[in-house]
């Protein structure tokens, strides 16, 4: 049996699979089986941040494997809380952290927080919290209520856990505040539902009433921090100071890790949460040094430049393409280009598949761009040249 057949009969059927099979990797190359190379403008959603392969985390983590891969949280482990350590000195922010697995994960984590600060500090009870129209927050049965998007709340998996409520514009939240709203959750830029990024005024005008209202502000960076944005944190470059932070996806350049942050540090007592494999010896050693890395770029401007590149790339494509896109978005290396239609988003969608390219969708008529933070300015360029090729016959 080949590939297809043995992962159709063996595997749920939980997504729209394309069966090429990849390799090797090198930064944002890619090759398959038989030998054809793709330009990964994708980085496995927002995850590969120092790219496939990276010799020095690929070090780190044999290294670790052949000592130590895991050992449980009852005993302290080094590497969590020196990447504990590492994230608050990138942040600027002084908050305790929590290691899961993923991002539904950590934001069950910061969910949870929230549950217990309602129920500590008021005399009567507060647990809603509200959530934006077209936000994505995780795949668990809490998370995907969490999420604002309709799409994802079937009734195949009811019922769910009530306390949401949403609303699809960032000014309208307040209407839904009540006595018993204990948080605020939102994306700085959403990236599922469609690379869009929120007015700085406008965040710093909900983190304030938050503040001034006794409300919770918890920001999900799932896909936006790790230096997605070029900031450490999206919230860095929104100048605000939320109550919680979210992360996963880049953090650990492909390993699984996910991380809630807080800066009420003594919220949780033992007992209150935990994890088996979260915050393990492999994954914080492997998520320290893709830090590591990026913190690196960043400092000696590698990391701006390559922003600075690829925008100007992604400028000069939308401009000679306007007739199939009308917007282009997004922060950082989070960026996207409005598409006119979801026909014609497939249609680039799979002809840039059939070029060498790999990209996203986000939403109903997004084209996301999420490539390595590591990726070559010969890799944009043949990126590009690729995307080009998928868009001329259209």
């Amino acid at each position: 049996m080949n590939l297809e057949q043995i992962d159709k009969q063996n595997v749920l059927n939980t997504y729209a699979r394309n069966y090429v099979n990849f390799k090797k990797g090198a930064n944002a190359t890619l090759t398959d089986d038989k030998e054809n190379n793709y330009i990964d403008f994708t980085s496995g959603i927002g995850v590969v941040s120092v790219g496939h392969g990276n010799k020095r985390v690929a070090d780190t983590i044999c290294n670790q494997v052949s000592n130590i891969t895991h050992i449980s949280n009852l005993y302290a482990i080094e590497p969590q809380a020196l990447l504990a350590q590492k994230i608050n000195k990138l942040s600027g922010y002084d908050m305790a952290m929590f290691f899961a697995n993923s991002g539904a994960e950590a934001n069950e984590g910061a969910i949870k927080i929230a549950r217990k600060y309602g129920e500590i500090n008021f005399d009567s009870k507060k647990y809603k919290i509200v959530t934006l129209g077209h936000s994505f927050h995780g795949r668990t049965i809490t998370t995907v209520k969490a999420s604002g998007q309709k799409k994802m709340h079937s009734e195949n998996f009811s019922p769910y856990p009530d306390g949401f409520s949403y609303k699809h514009k960032l000014d309208e939240l307040y209407e839904t505040i009540d006595d018993q709203t204990v948080a605020v959750m939102i994306e700085l830029i959403q990236g599922e539902g469609g690379v869009q990024p929120f007015p700085k005024e406008d965040i710093q005008k909900l983190a304030a009433f938050c503040k001034d209202n006794g409300l919770l502000l918890i920001i999900d960076e799932v896909q936006t921090g790790a230096y997605r944005t070029g900031e450490f944190l999206a919230s860095n470059l929104y100048d605000i100071e939320p109550d919680i932070i979210t992360m996963a996806k880049g953090m650990g350049g492909g390993v699984p890790i996910g991380c809630v942050m807080t800066k009420h540090k003594d919220i949780f007592e033992p007992g209150d949460h935990g994890s088996t494999f979260g915050g393990n010896y492999l994954s914080t050693a492997a998520s320290l040094e893709v830090l590591n890395i990026l913190d690196e770029n960043k400092d000696s401007g590698v990391l701006d430049e390559t922003i600075i590149y690829f925008n100007e790339k992604l400028k000069a494509f939308y401009e000679s393409n306007t007739h199939l896109f009308y917007k282009e978005v997004g922060i950082g290396l989070m960026r996207g280009l409005r598409v006119n239609d979801e026909e014609t988003l497939t249609k680039i969608y799979n002809n840039a598949f059939d070029n060498g390219l790999l990209v996203l969708k986000a939403g109903k008529i997004t084209l996301r761009l999420l490539p390595p933070l590591t990726i070559s300015k010969d890799e944009i360029d043949e990126g590009f040249t690729r995307l080009e090729k998928a868009v001329a016959s259209i």
